[in-house]
């Protein structure tokens, strides 16, 4: 049977050095993690994850707990779950997906909850492992998010250096702090520079904006640009303007929030601002497991910035 002190041979390192790559990898170098793994691969040697939870007193497994309907927000959530997933296995974690039916059901180490919403505080708070929100709350629990306002402070900056006279707001009709992040960004660029705020709050289905187009957009002369808080609105508003019979982006121009799939299939693609979500979701299972090694010791919060990704949907000047 292959050893830990034969890979530590094979590698030229020590039995230490195996250990803390096998246990502890953040603490290791790339370059001394790519010889011990390549050692561990050409032994064929498996670490005893199984011996290695029990002494621990840990399962291995990390619940992600997502309490919205997905439907309104696939496919971001594939690429949440890929950064995730993949985060995890660095660690020789496992993910158990659940929903608000069966929180309970088994035990874990820690918990990613997803899509949580005011109602769902005392569900969240009966949780008695390590919890790590993915989106910004207002309860004191460590989140990973968007930087949201700044985002649509870049895209109402870019919109006005663009052109266009006018600028619409249509943001996601909830009561949560992204949404009012994201509404804050575009309502102070415009109050610098003195510019009519105008604002809508619809529910997030294309079906929604493209009826508030249809209903209201003689209200809005050519060269307004209408900035979406999904990409999901921005379809809508882009589907109904060329039913319509007008141009984009001449006539009217469109930026959406979110960049993961449904901007490419919008028909011109459509100018977004691209979320690091894989990358956010990697940043969620990091700190649920610093939580987990340090006794569910508070880790603070993480914003990730967003790329305004041009699409044909605006004039994207030179």
């Amino acid at each position: 049977m292959v050893t830990l002190n034969d890979v530590a041979k094979k590698a030229n390192v020590s039995k230490m050095t195996v250990s803390r790559v096998i246990n502890h990898p953040e603490q290791v170098t790339d370059e001394l993690k790519q010889l011990v793994y390549e050692a561990m691969q050409e032994l064929n040697y498996r670490p005893n994850i199984a011996a290695k939870a029990l002494a621990n007193n840990r399962t291995q497994i990390i619940k992600l707990l997502i309490l919205e309907e997905m439907d309104t927000t696939e496919p971001y959530y594939m690429f949440l779950l890929t950064g995730i997933a993949n985060e995890l296995d660095k660690y020789a974690y496992s993910l158990q997906l659940l929903t608000h039916k069966n929180v309970q059901i088994g035990d874990s180490d820690g918990y990613i909850v997803c899509g949580m919403r005011d109602e769902h505080k005392e569900l969240v708070e009966s949780l008695k492992k390590p919890t790590v929100i993915y989106g910004q709350n207002d309860i004191g629990y460590d989140f990973v998010d968007s930087n949201n306002q700044k985002s649509m402070e870049q895209a109402t900056e870019y919109a006005i250096q663009d052109g266009y006279d006018k600028i619409v707001y249509i943001g996601i009709d909830v009561d949560q702090p992204f949404a009012h992040a994201r509404e804050k960004g575009y309502a102070q660029v415009m109050d610098a520079h003195g510019l009519e705020k105008n604002v809508y709050r619809l529910e997030n289905r294309s079906r929604y904006s493209a009826a508030f187009i249809r209903e209201n957009l003689d209200r809005f002369p050519k060269n307004t640009l209408f900035l979406c808080a999904s990409d999901r609105l921005g379809l809508g508003v882009i589907r109904e303007i060329k039913e319509m019979g007008f141009d984009i982006p001449n006539d009217y121009g469109v930026i959406g929030h979110d960049g993961v799939f449904l901007d490419q299939i919008a028909y011109p693609h459509l100018t977004t601002l691209k979320q690091s979500t894989a990358e956010m979701g990697a940043a969620c299972a990091r700190m649920v497991l610093n939580k987990v090694k340090e006794n569910g010791k508070s880790q603070g919060n993480e914003l990730f910035e967003t790329e305004l990704k041009l699409g044909g949907t605006t004039r994207n000047r030179a």
